[in-house]
């Protein structure tokens, strides 16, 4: 595989947005795309849902401590951390101040002149479901590994690299939520301050999310706050 730059005007983020407070991060990262380059195809997808994580809380990888494999929380912002989740990879950016980041939850196929109908096409083959069948593209990265799964992310190749124009980045495309939710994060196990509302997801696309903070039963208030 060459490593020429996309032949576009990528507008990549640069390192230094990534330099921000996790929670910060994690909104600001709604709505910006995903870039994957396999081969000759860019498979993308919008971020619809984050997480922040912090040093100094007990849901976060980092508050275990600093290892080899968890090198990356504690680099400056912008660099990638993934690691294993229920048998697939998960996509986090370091931010500002070490130990703390941001994890992308899942995301929105995005199809434009750059990643077209072959990018998603192989998205779809890449993210069957149980059975083997294509899944609805509206539920391909609906979760942390599903995202990662559809574009093509690995943890051996990408876990404490930088970006790489040539091959990964986000990017902004002038995209931005009419409005975010705010409410508490998943998979936190209790006592692990599983009550703080560290997750955020835009409001548009609620119902595409790893769990719809809008279901029925869900209070605004006190499950969720509009921001």
């Amino acid at each position: 595989m060459s490593s020429s730059p996309p032949k576009y005007p990528a507008k990549p983020l640069p390192d230094g947005f990534f330099d921000r407070d996790a929670q910060t991060l994690a909104k600001d990262l709604l709505g910006k795309v995903i870039r994957h380059r396999v081969g000759d195809v860019w498979l993308s997808a919008r971020i619809i849902e984050t997480e922040a994580y912090y040093l100094a809380e007990k849901g976060s990888h980092a508050s275990l401590g600093y290892t080899e494999k968890r090198k990356a929380l504690f680099l400056d912002g912008g660099h990638i951390y993934m690691y294993y989740a229920r048998g697939g990879d998960s996509l986090n950016f370091s931010a500002q101040g070490p130990g703390n980041a941001v994890l992308i939850k899942s995301a929105y196929p995005w199809v434009d002149e750059v990643s077209g109908p072959a990018s998603l096409a192989q998205m779809l083959l890449n993210n069957p479901d149980a059975s083997g069948r294509q899944r609805p593209a509206h539920k391909l990265c609906a979760g942390q590994t599903l995202l990662c799964k559809a574009l093509g992310l690995k943890v051996p190749m990408w876990d404490a690299k930088r970006f790489d124009q040539a091959l990964l980045y986000v990017e902004d495309v002038g995209l931005a939520p009419t409005q975010i939710i705010q409410t508490t994060r998943l998979g936190i196990p209790g006592g692990r301050d599983e009550h703080l509302m560290y997750r955020f997801v835009d409001a548009d696309f609620a119902p595409y999310c790893t769990r719809n903070p809008l279901r029925r039963g869900q209070v605004e208030g006190r499950d969720y706050v509009l921001i």
